[in-house]
């Protein structure tokens, strides 16, 4: 497996990686060509320091995994930053043979060397084979999220 950050031109996968699932489908827009919206949010994630959008690629550099770590910097814990995954996808065809795993270890060795203090994620409530995965991981239910859509 390689990590490497994303680029322009893994748009179209990465948006087709999110959009194979049950959940996916509903809140996104895969087709060709993407509407604008991806590109711009793209541009916008790659301007930031603090953001970055991921893909893992086999051997063949077929994109096979995405996700998107973001490093939080706040005043508690004496200035610490958190680092947040978010839109952890590895294509159908590949789950269950610890590619997910490997992402997350690379992920925490990231959040490490950007001096987080912990790395943190959500999972829809209606994932139970996802918040099992990341149990397994070492990840621990601590609070009650809350979300207010305004669409």
């Amino acid at each position: 497996m390689t990590f490497r950050k994303a680029t322009a031109q893994d748009i179209s996968a990465i948006v087709e990686l999110m959009a194979d699932d049950a959940l996916g489908q509903q809140r996104e827009n895969f087709q060709t060509p993407l509407p604008a919206a991806y590109l711009k949010a793209f541009e916008n994630i790659i301007a930031d320091a603090n953001q970055e959008l991921m893909v893992v690629e086999d051997d063949n550099h077929a994109i096979i995994g995405t996700f998107q770590l973001t490093f939080i910097q706040y005043l508690s814990y004496c200035g610490g930053i958190r680092a947040q995954i978010e839109n952890v996808m590895v294509r159908k065809d590949q789950r269950g043979l610890g590619i997910g795993k490997g992402m997350f270890e690379w992920t925490i060795n990231r959040a490490k060397e950007r001096n987080a203090h912990v790395l943190q994620l959500t999972s829809d409530k209606k994932r139970p084979r996802a918040i099992k995965f990341y149990e397994d991981l070492g990840f621990v239910a601590t609070h009650e999220g809350m979300k207010l859509h305004f669409k």
